[in-house]
């Protein structure tokens, strides 16, 4: 396959839900979770579920990097734009997540705050290059995916001697949230989460490589197979992990082929460790305190961070009581168990994270009406390109 339309074929999907339907044994059921917010955007958009049969249930685990960062680390941002005066630059979603209050970076650019969408970390530079008489901000989020280009900032503004730009750096890391999963109450106490295999991510893993997920299988029993963001690539990836379950394997599998290797991007994890370090814990939004699992700007480059040149408070700070984006993303709840869904949150009123980005579970069931069951609400809808 070359080109993207092969990898959305009605005939080949329809191929593929078979052959999950004849391997999947109707006396047991199977539970997957996709940790991609990607793969959770492909299965709404495609129906993916639909094409599958009752027994093979889909789980959205924590893969929205703008989903898991806390209330009070968008106030910190917030505070900073406001009380700082300085230009704060940040990707286009992260501009409408609500923070405490109801306030968001985009109501403080309402306010008076000079807040700035950018399309990359290289662009909040050049920001820095052009207001020499202003302080630069760029606030990083986002999985393994797109810590490299903050890392390439930083060395970049080290390089070019640029004293006005610092990064606030929410950079968090992909394995530590599935073992946080793996290890939560939920799944190993109380029991109220089954899961079976996991989905592995897409672009996360073009970085970091398969081998960081052995310790899953290892460790846990968990089979994982890194998907690609097709729905072909999500079905045959789903079909990859019936097989070792039945089999009673539990392995790292590799479907993404095209793009991810066992050892992923060498120079880029290298750049990583050149100006970057753990943090020993870091809050998620549903998963709460997780040590090792994000990362901080070291030392060498220390005058290039936000946390250390300005004093930004941080607080922890409750999610809104009607909202269930925490269990949403613990896959404790689905986005159709909350009350507000649909009703008081949508995406042109998120009341939470989950409904701000499109890789959202909520955002993503919202905008291709997966408002229920379709298995309990009548005809399969049309799913995939034709």
């Amino acid at each position: 396959m070359k080109y993207v339309d092969e990898f959305r074929d009605a005939t080949l999907a329809r191929g593929l839900a078979h052959a999950i339907a004849a391997e999947a044994h109707s006396h047991r059921d199977y539970h997957l979770m996709e940790f991609c917010g990607g793969h959770t955007h492909a299965i709404s958009r495609h129906g993916i579920q639909d094409l599958l049969p009752p027994n093979v249930r889909l789980i959205h685990g924590p893969g929205c990097p703008v989903c898991v960062l806390p209330i009070g680390r968008i106030d910190s941002a917030i505070a900073l734009a406001l009380d700082h005066g300085v230009i704060l630059c940040t990707y286009g979603d992260v501009l409408r997540v609500p923070a405490s209050e109801r306030m968001s970076l985009l109501k403080a650019k309402a306010a008076g705050a000079d807040v700035r969408m950018v399309y990359s970390s290289l662009d909040a530079l050049r920001i820095a290059q052009e207001n020499p008489d202003r302080e630069v901000v760029f606030f990083a989020i986002g999985f393994e995916t797109t810590t490299p280009p903050t890392a390439v900032a930083i060395r970049q503004a080290k390089a070019m001697g640029l004293k006005n730009f610092t990064v606030f750096c929410n950079h968090v890391l992909t394995p530590a949230a599935i073992q946080s999963i793996l290890e939560s109450p939920e799944l190993r106490l109380v029991g109220t989460v089954r899961l079976d295999g996991i989905i592995g991510p897409s672009h996360v893993s073009t970085v970091i490589g398969s081998r960081p997920y052995e310790f899953v299988a290892e460790e846990y029993q968990r089979p994982v197979v890194i998907a690609g963001f097709e729905p072909l690539d999500v079905m045959q990836s789903i079909l990859m992990l019936i097989r070792q379950i039945n089999a009673g394997r539990a392995e790292v599998e590799n479907e993404f082929t095209r793009a991810v290797n066992r050892d992923g991007n060498p120079k880029a994890q290298a750049l990583m460790a050149e100006v970057l370090e753990l943090r020993p814990a870091f809050e998620w939004r549903g998963l709460g305190v997780v040590p090792y699992s994000a990362l901080r700007i070291n030392a060498a480059y220390g005058s290039f961070d936000a946390e250390r040149r300005f004093s930004i408070p941080y607080l922890a700070v409750a999610d809104h009581k009607g909202c269930e984006c925490g269990a949403i993303l613990r896959g404790v709840k689905k986005p159709q168990d909350c009350r507000l869904f649909g009703t008081a949150c949508t995406p042109e009123n998120p009341m939470g994270s989950c409904m701000v980005s499109s890789e959202g579970a909520c955002a993503a069931h919202y905008t291709y009406g997966r408002y229920r069951d379709y298995r309990d609400a009548g005809p399969t809808p049309k799913v995939v390109n034709e």
